[in-house]
C-alpha cells in the first residue's frame, strides 16, 4: 500500500472507513469554531488556514486506510483527487473529489468492486462524493470534452494505489491542455464571462458568492489552468493572500451556516463579520471586496495577456516583466513622456529615473489608458518604489495627468484599480482609504463608493463634448459622492469636503469654486425632476438661482446624466432622462442660452451684446486688442515675422511670434509645432490689418524639447513662406526611415487614443461676435488637430482673424473666428467651412464627427 506522497508526520491518527471520517472532521471544525474563526488576525488566520490541512491531511489518511481495507492493489490501480480536495482545499461541508483510475486490462468486474468498496463507505459516513472510475485514456477523452473536467483534472493529486498510474494522467493531461490551449482557452474566457453575467462581481454583489462570482475562487482556478498552459502567465502579487482569504471566509461562513455554501447572504453578514473580527457587516464587505478586486484585476490582465498571444502577436509580458518572443523584433512605441508600449503594456522607457519624477505614476495610468492597454505589473511596481513624495499643491502636470486618465473612458477602471491595488491613489489622495470598498446600502446603485465614483468619470467621458470645461467635469465626478460614509448629508458633506481635496491637486481658486458647486448640487437636477413641477416658474428659478449661469448648468446636466446611468438601469429611465431634460431646457431659457441649428451644424448661443463674446470666451490679446479688431497702438505698416519669446515655464514653452497677417499662418505655427513633436497646451491669436500675433505655449509630447535656436529658425522659415510644412508632415509619414517608423507608430497611436474618446463635434457659437464667425471645436487632443482644422479652413478660402485654444487633460475646446473680406461668413460659406472642417476632425480622430 502506498502512502500519499508528502504524508506529514503529525499526531493525525489514520483513521478507519465508515462513520469515523464523518466523526473526524466534525472534530476538526469543533475545534476551530471553538478556538474562533478569525484565529486572531480578522481574517481567518492560521487557524482556519491550518484546519483545511488537517482536514486535508485526516481525509487522505482515512482513504487510505480505506483503500487499504478494499484491498486496493499497488499496481494498476490508483485512487486520486482532483479538484478542490486535489488543491487541498477542504473547506467544512465540502465535497470529495474522486477518480478511481485503472489500466486498460484490469477487469472492469474487479474495478466495479473496488469502487463499491470505496465509494459506499464515504456515502454511509455523510459525506458527498464526485466520483468516477475510469482509465488513463477515458480521463483524457473526458478532459478533451468537458471543461470543468479538464480543470479538476489539472489539480490531479495521488491518495493511494499504483502512483505511476496517477503520474501518466498527470502528465498526459498537461499535455493535451497545452497542446489543445488555443482551442480551449477561448471556450474557457467564454465560459468565464458567462459565469460572471450569472454570478456577478465579488467586489459589489449584495449578496456575493465566493466561489462563482468574478473575482472568487473559480476565477483564481482558473488562472492556474490558464498558466499551466504556458501560454501566458498570470500576476502573482497578492494572488495566495488572496485564496487564503477567500477560504477562511467560506470556512467560516459554511461553520456558521451547518451545510455546504458559498454565498454570503445578507441576513448572515453581522454575525460572519464578528466570527472573523471584522466589526460588522460593511467591514466584511469591504474585506469581501477587497479580495474580490485584487482576484479580479489579476484575471483581467491574464486574459489580455491570452488574447494577445492568441492573437498571433508574439511579444506578451510575464509576471516578472521579462517578454515571451524577447528574440524577435519588439516594437515600442511611444504613448507620453517617458512611457512607452512594449509587450501590449505600458512600461518605463529606458531613460526613465522614476526617482525624479513624482508625476510618473499618474502619468503611466494616464498613458496606458488612454491607449487602452493595462499598466505592467513590474513596471508599476518599479515606480511605486522609486517616485518621490508628490509636492502639494500638485504641479501642472501632475493635475494634467489626472485628467487625462479620468478622461479616458473604459479603460479608466482596470487601470485606476492597478492604481489603487500598489497604492499610488492613496499616497495621492489620502482620505480615499475611506472611500475604498465602502458599501452602498441601496437597491440603486451597483457598486461600492469608489468605484462607483470611477464609474461615473468613465459615463463623464462619453459626455465631455456637452460641456465647455470638460476637466471640471471629470474631476466632479471623482468627487461628488466623497461625502458617503459620514453619517450626514453626502451633498453637503462632499461640498465641505472638496475644497481640501482641490487644493492639494493645485486647482485654481474659481475653478474649485465651481467644482464644489456641481458637489454640492449633483442630485439638484434629478430630484427636481421628479419632485417638483417643470411648469410651475418657481422651479424654474429655483434651479436657476443654485446653478448661477448657463455653463455651469451644462455642467452639471452632464454630471447628473453620468452620476445616474454609473448607478445602474434604475436610476435613469428614458421617463427620468426626459424630465431632467424638459427642466435643463427651460432654465437653460431664463438663464439666457438656447441652440438652433444652421447649415447641419450645431449652433450655441452665446451672450448677446455688442462685443465679441460668447461660449468659450476669447480672452483679450496682449495690449488690449479686442479678437477680429485692430489692436490700440499696433502696427500699421508691414512688420517683419519676428519670434518675441521662447521661454521655458513650469506648464511647457511659451512661444510668441509677430509677422505678417497672411492666408494659412495659423496653420503654419501649428505645423511646426506638430513637426517639433510639441502638444499644443494653449493659444491665442490675434490679428491687424496688417500683422498677426500668436501666443502658443506648447510641451513635447515625449523626450525632451527642441533645441530652442532650431525651433525659432523653423518658425521663421514656415511664417515666411519658406518652408512648405504641409510637404515636411507628408513626408514624416511616408519616410522610410526608422525615424519616421517611429513618428507612424506614434501618430496611429494617437490617432487611435483619439477615435476612442468622444465624438468630436464642430459647432457655429451664434451671437459670440458682431464681426465673425465663431466655430468652435471639441475633441480629444492630437498632434496634428490644430493644423488640420486650421488648413481645413484656409482650403475654403477664410481667414481666422483670431482663436483661442484651450487643452483641459486630453480634451481640446477651440474657438476659431472667421472672416471672409473683413465680415461673418453668408451661411452658404459658413456650411462649407463646417463640412471641410468637419472632414478634417474625422481624418484626424479616424471617427464620427458630430
Amino acid at each position: 500500500m502506498t502512502a500519499p506522497p508528502g504524508a506529514p508526520a503529525d499526531p493525525i491518527p489514520d483513521a478507519p472507513p465508515g462513520g469515523t471520517l464523518r466523526h473526524g472532521l466534525a472534530a476538526i471544525d469543533r475545534s476551530v469554531h471553538g478556538a474562533g474563526a478569525a484565529g486572531g488576525d480578522g481574517a481567518g488566520g492560521d487557524g482556519a488556514s491550518a484546519a483545511r490541512r488537517r482536514r486535508a491531511e485526516f481525509v487522505d489518511r482515512a482513504l487510505a486506510a480505506l483503500a487499504s481495507a478494499a484491498d486496493v492493489p499497488d499496481t494498476g490501480v490508483a485512487l486520486a483527487a482532483v479538484g478542490g480536495y486535489g488543491r487541498r482545499e477542504l473547506s467544512p461541508h465540502s465535497d470529495l473529489d474522486l477518480v478511481l483510475l485503472h489500466t486498460a486490462t484490469t477487469p472492469e468486474s474487479l474495478a466495479a468492486q473496488l469502487a463499491e468498496r470505496l465509494w459506499y463507505p464515504i456515502w454511509d459516513s455523510g459525506i458527498q462524493l464526485d466520483h468516477a472510475v475510469r482509465t488513463v485514456e477515458m480521463c483524457r477523452q473526458v478532459a478533451r470534452a468537458d471543461l470543468p473536467s479538464a480543470l479538476g483534472m489539472l489539480d490531479l493529486r495521488h491518495i493511494a494505489g499504483d502512483p505511476t498510474l496517477t503520474a501518466d494522467l498527470q502528465r498526459a493531461v498537461l499535455a493535451d491542455w497545452r497542446a489543445d490551449a488555443a482551442r480551449r482557452l477561448p471556450d474557457l474566457l467564454a465560459s468565464c464571462r458567462a459565469r460572471a453575467a450569472r454570478s456577478g462581481d465579488l467586489a459589489y454583489a449584495a449578496v456575493p458568492d465566493l466561489k462563482e462570482s468574478r473575482g472568487g475562487l473559480r476565477d483564481l482556478a482558473v488562472m492556474r489552468a490558464v498558466a499551466a498552459s504556458w501560454v501566458a502567465d498570470c500576476p502573482h502579487q497578492g494572488l495566495a493572500q488572496a485564496r487564503d482569504d477567500l477560504l477562511d471566509i467560506r470556512d467560516a461562513l459554511r461553520l456558521l451556516a451547518g451545510r455546504a455554501t458559498d454565498r454570503v447572504q445578507v441576513q448572515d453578514q453581522d454575525a460572519l463579520a464578528a466570527a472573523l473580527g471584522l466589526g460588522d457587516r460593511d467591514g466584511l464587505m469591504r474585506r469581501v471586496s477587497g479580495i474580490g478586486r485584487v482576484v479580479a484585476h489579476a484575471a483581467d490582465l491574464t486574459w489580455f495577456r491570452v488574447g494577445r498571444v492568441l492573437a498571433g502577436n508574439p511579444h506578451t509580458v510575464t509576471s516578472r516583466g521579462t517578454v515571451r518572443g524577447a528574440g524577435l523584433a519588439v516594437v515600442r512605441r511611444p504613448l507620453a513622456d517617458g512611457i512607452v508600449e512594449h509587450g501590449g503594456e505600458a512600461v518605463l522607457a529606458r531613460s526613465v529615473d522614476p526617482a525624479q519624477d513624482p508625476a510618473l505614476p499618474l502619468r503611466l495610468g494616464a498613458a496606458a489608458a488612454l491607449a487602452g492597454i493595462p499598466v505592467s505589473p513590474a513596471a508599476l511596481a518599479r515606480v511605486v518604489r522609486a517616485a518621490p513624495p508628490m509636492p502639494v499643491p500638485w504641479p501642472e502636470h501632475a493635475r494634467r495627468a489626472l485628467l487625462e486618465l479620468l478622461g479616458a473612458g473604459e479603460p479608466l477602471a482596470g487601470v485606476w484599480e492597478a492604481l489603487d491595488l500598489a497604492g499610488v491613489i492613496g499616497t495621492l489622495l489620502p482620505d480615499w482609504e475611506r472611500l475604498r470598498s465602502l458599501p452602498q446600502r441601496d437597491p440603486v446603485h451597483r457598486h461600492t463608493v469608489d468605484r462607483h465614483l470611477i464609474q461615473t468619470a468613465i459615463q463623464a467621458a462619453a459626455l465631455v463634448r456637452r460641456v465647455n470645461r470638460p476637466d471640471l467635469l471629470l474631476i466632479a465626478s471623482l468627487l461628488h459622492d466623497i461625502g458617503k460614509g459620514t453619517g450626514c448629508d453626502h451633498s453637503v458633506a462632499g461640498a465641505r469636503m472638496a475644497p481640501e481635496w482641490l487644493a492639494r491637486m493645485g486647482f485654481p481658486r474659481d475653478d474649485a469654486a465651481l467644482v464644489v458647486t456641481l458637489v454640492r448640487e449633483h442630485l439638484l437636477l434629478a430630484q427636481t425632476a421628479v419632485r417638483r413641477d417643470p411648469d410651475d416658474p418657481a422651479t424654474i428659478e429655483s434651479v436657476a438661482a443654485a446653478v448661477g449661469g448657463v455653463a455651469t448648468l451644462d455642467l452639471l446636466a452632464a454630471l447628473t446624466e453620468a452620476d445616474a446611468t454609473a448607478a445602474g438601469p434604475a436610476a435613469w429611465s428614458p421617463w427620468k432622462a426626459a424630465q431632467v431634460g424638459i427642466l435643463v431646457s427651460r432654465t437653460r431659457r431664463l438663464l439666457g442660452g438656447d441652440g438652433t441649428a444652421v447649415g447641419g451644424a450645431t449652433v450655441r448661443s452665446g451672450a448677446p451684446g455688442d462685443s465679441d463674446v460668447g461660449a468659450p470666451a476669447v480672452g483679450p490679446a496682449p495690449g488690449g486688442a479686442a479678437p477680429g479688431g485692430t489692436a490700440p497702438g499696433g502696427p500699421e505698416a508691414p512688420v517683419a515675422v519676428r519670434i518675441v519669446r521662447i521661454v521655458q515655464r513650469p506648464d511647457g514653452i511659451a512661444v510668441a511670434v509677430q509677422a505678417p497677417d497672411r492666408h494659412g499662418l495659423l496653420a503654419a505655427a501649428a505645423g511646426v509645432f506638430a513637426l517639433h513633436r510639441l502638444t499644443i497646451r494653449s493659444a491665442s491669436v490675434f490679428t491687424s490689418e496688417t500683422a498677426a500675433r500668436q501666443d502658443w505655449v506648447v510641451a513635447p509630447r515625449f523626450g525632451d524639447p527642441p533645441d530652442p535656436a532650431v525651433l525659432q529658425v523653423d518658425l521663421v522659415r514656415a511664417l515666411t513662406g519658406a518652408w512648405d510644412v504641409p510637404a515636411a508632415l507628408a513626408r514624416r509619414w511616408e519616410g522610410g526611415s526608422a525615424t519616421a517608423g517611429l513618428h507612424r507608430e506614434a501618430d496611429s497611436g494617437a490617432a487611435a487614443v483619439a477615435g476612442r474618446a468622444a465624438t468630436p463635434t464642430v459647432a457655429v457659437v451664434a451671437s459670440a461676435s458682431r464681426r465673425s464667425t465663431v466655430l468652435e471645436v471639441r475633441a480629444r487632443d492630437y498632434p496634428t488637430l490644430v493644423f488640420r482644422v486650421a488648413t481645413a479652413v484656409s482650403d475654403v478660402g477664410i481667414d481666422v482673424v483670431a482663436a483661442r485654444v484651450d487643452t483641459y487633460g486630453a480634451d481640446v475646446v477651440d474657438a476659431f473666428y472667421l472672416q471672409q473680406g473683413g465680415r461673418p461668413l453668408d451661411d452658404d460659406v459658413c456650411e462649407a467651412v463646417v463640412n471641410s472642417v468637419t472632414a478634417a476632425v474625422a481624418s484626424a480622430t479616424g471617427g464620427a464627427v458630430r
